[in-house]
């Protein structure tokens, strides 16, 4: 589909959308915006330009709450996404956009429907190099690891500011690998214009910087209870789109 200068414009807002959405839950912007590049674009570029809106987002996102990042979670996130990369480097596949919108939609259920003995928590360095591992994956094959790392913060004892600042910083870190993947690794790797990834930046701050003030004024109880609901309602959504891409392609 070609970028028209309104059609350009309106992928714009939606970045600075995407990114306020992000910016007071720490997720569900990412899967959002995703969706909507894997519609205008091929895959590769769609998941190159997404990870730089991304790496930039949850980047500044850090940045502006680096008080309240917990080092340990980040640290074995990290240790989590390489070792997931290296694997991924040997094979380099490019996901179907009907497979990827459909893994996309039900990697939250599937977070969700884990034994509660055996569900993700933060807190535990194991269980963050294990969710890293899958986070890396799910980056590949659909772009975005943020459902599952909602549910992974939301599992333990970390406040909403802990859990947004911790979240931002494990995914910058994965989407500067995803960046990685697919602007250089695979064939025909992905090409992010540069104008439109400058401006990509610029919104995605944007949106960052104005969900700052939202986020202050929600209580921990209201947070979750928002977070969860916007989680369900988007996988549910994926689910559909990717299941009619794969019935009609």
């Amino acid at each position: 589909m070609p970028m028209t200068p309104a059609l350009t414009a309106m992928l714009l807002l939606t970045m600075v959308g995407t990114s306020l959405l992000s910016g007071v839950f720490g997720m569900a912007g990412g899967l959002v915006l995703v969706g909507v590049l894997l519609v205008l674009m091929p895959v590769q570029d769609a998941m190159a330009l997404h990870a730089v809106t991304q790496i930039s987002s949850n980047g500044w996102r850090a940045v502006l709450w680096w008080r309240h990042i917990r080092p340990m979670p980040v640290v074995a996130h990290a240790v989590g996404c390489v070792l997931a990369l290296g694997a991924w480097s040997l094979v380099l596949l490019v996901p179907q956009r009907g497979v990827a919108l459909l893994l996309l939609g039900l990697s939250p259920f599937i977070a969700q429907a884990l034994p509660p003995r055996i569900r993700p928590n933060p807190e535990k360095p194991l269980h963050g190099m294990i969710v890293g591992a899958v986070s890396m994956t799910l980056m590949v094959l659909t772009g975005v690891s943020g459902p599952l790392l909602d549910r992974h913060f939301l599992g333990g004892r970390l406040d909403r500011r802990e859990i947004v600042a911790t979240k931002a910083a494990c995914q910058a870190i994965g989407h500067s690998l995803k960046l990685v993947y697919f602007g250089a690794l695979v064939v025909d790797a992905g090409r992010v214009d540069p104008w439109l990834g400058a401006m990509a930046v610029l919104a995605s701050m944007t949106g960052t910087m104005l969900a700052k003030r939202v986020l202050e004024a929600m209580t921990d109880a209201s947070y979750r209870l928002w977070a969860g609901r916007i989680v369900t309602v988007l996988g549910v959504f994926y689910i559909g789109q990717g299941g009619w891409l794969l019935l009609t392609e």
